[in-house]
C-alpha cells in the first residue's frame, strides 16, 4: 500500500479489525520510510447490480438512493440513525441476494416498503405515498386500511 503523505510503498499493517458486520476490513498501517500513520479499508468488490426502471431504463444501483428515500420517509420521527442505517443494509442484502444481476425498481420499493412496516408506520406510509403515487385521499385510505388489517 502507497504511503498517502510520502508515496512510499513500505508500509506495514499494525492492527487490522473488521468492520461492517465482518462484511469489510479496517486496516492500521504505518509507513516505514516517513513514519506516518494512515487507515484503509478493504470491502469485497461485487458486480454493480442493474436497475430497471419503470420507463425500462436500465442504470446502475446506488445505495445512496435508498438511504435517502428511506431518510426522508423517517424525518422528523422517532427512529435511530443505527436503525434507518440498519434497515438500508437489510435492504441491500435481499437486493444483492436476489437471483439475478438485473432488479426492477418496483421490486426494490416493496422490499424498502416491507422493511419500513416493520421499523415505523408513519415512515410506511409516507414513502407508500410517495412510491405508489397516492393520487387522492381514497388511494391514501385505501392503504392505510391495508396496513392496520
Amino acid at each position: 500500500m502507497k504511503c498517502p503523505y510520502c508515496g512510499n510503498t513500505d508500509t506495514r499493517v499494525i492492527d487490522s479489525r473488521p468492520i461492517e458486520e465482518n462484511n469489510a476490513i479496517r486496516r492500521r498501517r504505518s509507513c516505514d520510510e516517513c513514519g506516518k500513520r494512515f487507515t484503509t479499508y478493504e470491502k469485497v468488490e461485487t458486480i454493480p447490480m442493474i436497475v430497471i426502471k419503470k420507463d425500462d431504463n436500465r442504470e446502475q444501483y446506488e445505495r445512496s438512493k435508498i438511504e435517502q428515500g428511506v431518510l426522508r420517509a423517517c424525518y422528523k420521527r422517532p427512529v435511530p440513525a443505527e436503525a434507518i442505517k440498519k434497515t438500508v443494509d437489510e435492504v441491500e442484502l435481499e437486493i444483492f441476494n436476489s437471483e439475478g444481476k438485473e432488479i426492477p425498481s418496483s421490486q426494490i420499493g416493496e422490499i424498502v416498503m416491507d422493511k419500513l412496516k416493520e421499523l415505523d408506520p408513519v415512515a410506511y406510509v409516507r414513502f407508500a405515498s410517495v412510491y405508489r403515487e397516492f393520487k387522492d385521499v381514497n388511494t391514501f385510505m385505501d392503504e392505510l386500511k391495508s396496513f392496520l388489517n
